[in-house]
């Protein structure tokens, strides 16, 4: 062999041993920052179980953790539910233009009971998000490059880790498999290793219940389902069956058990309705079968959230039909509504002493868009409701709090478009006098 060929083999190989080294180097950063996720996790649980009192250790998933001195007879599994009565009438929504969480294995207890037995209350703290897509290249070069504080500021960050029980509004697909919905402008997809990102913000409940999650059919919402399971994140407003679509999510906080509950008024074609097809969504263009979902969560939990994707895309002020729908809930027995889809803040009103936050905008969307907000929500051991707003922006496919003039603009800008409510410099917000 000549001296050259010898040498460009030699270079070659070294090249390959260089590449070899990369990869090995790249995978073991990627799971040890998995493993840190998953501590940060486990650590999250251990301390709501000593603030708890119960000094036990964390239960496996899944695994139950009785509740009230008669737990476990007569107590429906976590999340089941009554099947709510039959809805019905609707019609396709719009399209959308660009523009950790775990369950504690715990089971509803005694229906009608006010409080974990044997804990001492406490307020509960939730924080919901407005609309996150990952399928976007610069969140997903931000995430890949710098990891979660790519695509979120420390300050976000620890509001959303620090809070009971984190809400966001999962508005794709973790999948890497289905077929592109037809005729639909804008369909999203992220795969399903991007679910970290969810357990490095700590969410605790995924809503599915959107435009988005069937964009590449039911084989993607299936992979959907098998990845927030298998990170042990609850969702939401899907399901492989009815019953589970219109499962609320259960959660101990606090000395309270909490129940979430996400529906949809937004589909495109009316087969993504869980009543149409096997697995899909659950639907409200009609209140009945939330209603009968609310009034089933309020016989087994202290305070339900419902979180609701509605509303017309880039207006600032609800339709009639949002405000109705949002009595109905509260009249059927709902502590707090919130709501997504417009992709830009709607405002905040108050009925029968309950909140309905309209819209929340965008939370992690696209590179930069209209600035938003975020909702913080503390629930008093009373079982009152303290909201505060929190306006966030995105910039170069990073979402921090808004400070300075822009974040006096949005507040200016909620109250504007707030009946009934008023807030303030800080974001709080009360009924208005």
């Amino acid at each position: 062999m000549r001296r050259s060929q010898r040498r460009v083999l030699m270079v070659s190989v070294v090249l390959i041993l260089v590449l070899a080294l990369a990869l090995v180097c790249f995978l073991w950063v990627e799971y040890q920052r998995d493993r840190e996720a998953l501590a940060s996790l486990e650590t999250k649980r251990q301390e709501q179980l000593r603030e708890s009192g119960t000094g036990e250790e964390a239960p496996e998933e899944g695994q139950e953790q009785p509740k009230g001195p008669n737990a476990g007879e007569g107590t429906p599994e976590e999340g089941q539910m009554p099947e709510p009565g039959e809805g019905g009438n609707y019609a396709p929504g719009e399209t959308d233009g660009p523009a950790p969480g775990e369950t504690d294995g715990s089971v509803p207890g005694e229906a009608g009971a006010d409080s974990l037995s044997g804990q001492e209350e406490r307020p509960v703290t939730l924080f919901f998000t407005g609309d996150i897509m990952l399928d976007q290249a610069n969140v997903k070069a931000n995430y890949d490059r710098e990891g979660i504080s790519g695509i979120l500021s420390d300050s976000l960050l620890t509001e959303m880790q620090q809070a009971d029980i984190t809400v966001v509004n999962e508005e794709f697909p973790f999948s890497a498999r289905g077929t592109q919905a037809p005729d639909k402008q804008f369909t999203f997809r992220a795969d399903p290793s991007y679910v970290s990102a969810f357990l490095d913000m700590g969410v605790d409940v995924a809503s599915l219940a959107n435009n988005h999650a069937l964009d590449y059919g039911t084989e993607a919402l299936s992979d959907t389902f098998a990845t927030l399971d298998g990170a042990g994140i609850p969702y939401a407003g899907a399901g492989e069956t009815r019953e589970r679509a219109a499962q609320p999510i259960y959660l101990n906080r606090g000395g309270m058990t909490v129940g979430v509950l996400a529906a949809s008024r937004v589909i495109p074609v009316v087969s993504w309705n869980i009543d149409n097809q096997q697995p899909g969504m659950f639907c409200t263009y009609d209140s009945a079968q939330l209603v009968a979902a609310i009034r089933a969560a309020k016989e087994n939990c202290d305070y339900v959230a419902v979180y609701v994707h509605w509303g017309v895309e880039r207006k600032n002020t609800p339709e009639e039909y949002q405000r109705q729908l949002a009595q109905d809930y509260i009249d059927a027995g709902a502590d707090l509504v919130v709501g997504s889809h417009p992709h830009v803040p709607q405002g905040i009103e108050y009925y029968n002493g309950k909140p309905i936050v309209y819209s929340l905008g965008n939370f992690i969307f696209n590179s930069s868009g209209a600035d938003t907000y975020a909702l913080k929500a503390v629930v008093t051991a009373e079982g009152n409701t303290e909201l505060t707003v929190i306006p966030v922006g995105a910039t170069e496919a990073k979402t921090s709090m808004l400070e300075g003039a822009q974040r006096q603009a949005l507040l200016e800008l909620l109250q504007s478009i707030s009946a009934g409510a008023s807030i303030d410099g800080e974001g709080r917000v009360t009924p208005a006098a």
